[in-house]
């Protein structure tokens, strides 16, 4: 039997228009941003359909919009008795807790107030303009952290491991600029500003991350039907409480993604499939073991391209 491991992407993958394209499988789509749309009292579909992406690319509004899109996305892909069933899931940062909606840890609605509300203490935590990522290609892990201590005033750290030789750094704005310049002189092949105010992942996020703490107390959270790797360890919680803890840390510490696919393919899983828009998590997959297949469920085309994969 296939073995599959479903993964969910996070912040930076939305766009207008995304969740669109699904055919038949439309009013699935519909029927959770509905519930969403409930929970949060505004349309969300309607800035997802028509923009603008200015308002879409605000982090309380990015993080539910890319939560529904990814739980829409996996109930269809879970329709098809062609694709494997999961044996395990993850989620990149954001995504972690798409996954956990869909292992049936966190109720659609619990998770869609939970993260509105991570999304609005992310964006006032560090004052606008004084935030930023970039991402450092084609240099080590052990130089990328170099580039960020060498830096003496301000927050630089390495915030995402996502692939080898792609890794994004976060921080205050100058400081990280400088460790772009630290990590060119290195030997970096790119270093590149990315388009957001949020530093996500690190120690800027503190702050955010003791008020989220008291918010994940007061939600219902159960242990996951389906195993969830954490951002935060690369591993499985044994306890609901662990599972607060981990999404708690993971607001400002650093995403795992190379341990995480590493850790699944440990587990003879060769199948990873990604649902949710964009391409980014399923194109990291063979760059961080050979052997492992990536695949991606973010539209009706690509659903049957996957399943043409599995029955080929």
């Amino acid at each position: 039997m296939t073995k599959a491991a479903y993964v969910f992407p996070g912040q930076g993958s939305q766009s207008v228009g995304m969740m669109s394209d699904w055919g038949s499988h439309q009013a699935v789509v519909q029927s959770v941003y509905a519930e969403a749309s409930e929970t949060l009292g505004y349309d969300l579909w309607n800035i997802i359909a028509e923009g603008p992406d200015t308002e879409l690319n605000q982090t309380r509004i990015t993080q539910p919009a890319m939560l529904c899109a990814g739980v829409a996305s996996w109930r269809i892909a879970n329709l098809m008795d062609e694709l494997p069933k999961a044996s395990v899931m993850a989620g990149h940062s954001l995504g972690e807790y798409t996954a956990l909606v869909c292992s049936q840890s966190i109720d659609l609605r619990n998770a869609v107030a939970l993260v509105a509300k991570r999304g609005e203490l992310m964006q006032t935590a560090v004052a606008a303009g004084e935030g930023s990522m970039a991402a450092i290609i084609g240099l080590d892990d052990a130089n990328v952290i170099k580039a960020c201590s060498d830096v003496e005033t301000g927050v630089v750290e390495a915030v995402n491991f996502n692939a080898p030789g792609q890794v994004v750094i976060a921080g205050n704005k100058q400081a990280v600029e400088l460790a772009m310049d630290n990590a060119r002189a290195l030997g970096a092949k790119r270093a590149l500003s990315l388009p957001v105010s949020v530093p996500s992942h690190c120690s800027l996020m503190q702050g955010a991350a003791e008020q989220l703490a008291d918010a994940l107390d007061q939600t219902e959270i159960k242990m996951p039907m389906v195993p969830v790797l954490h951002n935060q360890n690369a591993g499985i919680a044994e306890s609901v409480n662990e599972i607060r803890s981990l999404l708690t840390k993971q607001l400002y510490q650093p995403v795992k993604w190379v341990e995480t696919v590493q850790n699944i393919y440990a587990q003879g899983i060769h199948n990873l499939i990604e649902c949710g828009p964009g391409k980014v998590l399923g194109g990291l997959t063979r760059r961080i073991e050979k052997e492992m297949q990536g695949h991606v469920i973010y539209d009706l085309a690509s659903l049957e391209k996957t399943v043409k994969t599995f029955t080929s």
